[in-house]
């Protein structure tokens, strides 16, 4: 008998599935898989840096989808799409939303899930003629109870003209849940003025790091962290242990330094 054989419940041995009740989230700006300024592809030591934290959701920002020309250029290219490499086998259940589009591929944002995900929808908010950007929204049904979580997966402009229209639309969609649901909302917001808090928080939206320690993390440049561009929002939710990863190896992967943080319903 194999080991799979072995562990199988019988027929009159109903299998119950444990609630989840708390989980981590972890949210990185990949910069395509490059270092700062681009001098070295590191996707590979980024996969396993990710796989460290041990996170059950991870918002990806600025992830390839597909790009013709990197493949012959880097010997570690890897045949799937980044953020397919990303999850591996830690996280089963993953979704993309396509911002950005030229001749040589795309990239844009991706969550990779522990959890299922039952449905994604990736909403354009790029103003027209200047960058591309998206916010992807995942809805995910937790084990045991099926209670259901939005995760929203946000990159922002810019510019603050753009980023205050991006919020409204961010805004706009969260109006369209009930007000009971459980959200999450992380990502790069590049919001230096730090004005996206004031914005969302009718929304009912509270940034977990301001809660706990008065203001944004600090993460944008990850080797010296200065600026607060990155944040991670809940509702209907407690949130504790907010850390910024910012020290090796996680300072030489990218130019933000990712943030994480445990979730309880």
């Amino acid at each position: 008998m194999n080991t799979s054989e072995q562990l199988s419940p019988s027929d009159d041995q109903p299998q119950t599935i444990a609630s989840v009740r708390r989980f981590t989230v972890l949210t990185v700006n990949t910069h395509k898989g490059f270092t700062a300024l681009n001098r070295r592809f590191i996707l590979p030591e980024l996969r396993e840096a990710v796989r460290s934290v041990s996170a059950d959701v991870v918002f990806l920002q600025e992830v390839h989808g597909t790009h013709e020309h990197h493949p012959a250029r880097y010997s570690n290219w890897p045949e799937m799409p980044q953020y397919e490499f990303l999850a591996d086998t830690l996280w089963p259940q993953f979704a993309y939303g396509r911002n950005a589009v030229y001749p040589a591929g795309d990239h844009g944002n991706a969550l990779l899930s522990k959890f299922q995900i039952i449905r994604h929808d990736n909403l354009d908010v790029s103003i027209s003629g200047h960058e591309n950007r998206g916010i992807l929204h995942c809805v995910l049904r937790l084990p045991g109870d099926a209670q259901e979580v939005h995760a929203i997966c946000v990159h922002l402009g810019l510019r603050e003209s753009h980023r205050n229209e991006q919020l409204k639309l961010l805004a706009s969609r969260l109006e369209e849940l009930p007000d009971d649901a459980p959200v999450v909302v992380a990502g790069d917001f590049n919001d230096w003025r730090q004005r996206a808090d004031a914005l969302l928080k009718p929304c009912g939206l509270r940034e977990v790091f301001a809660e706990h320690h008065g203001k944004p993390a600090r993460s944008f440049p990850a080797r010296l962290p200065a600026l607060r561009l990155d944040r991670i929002y809940v509702r209907n939710l407690k949130a504790s242990r907010p850390q910024v990863l910012a020290a090796r190896p996680w300072s030489h992967l990218s130019d933000h330094a990712p943030l994480s943080v445990e979730i309880e319903l």
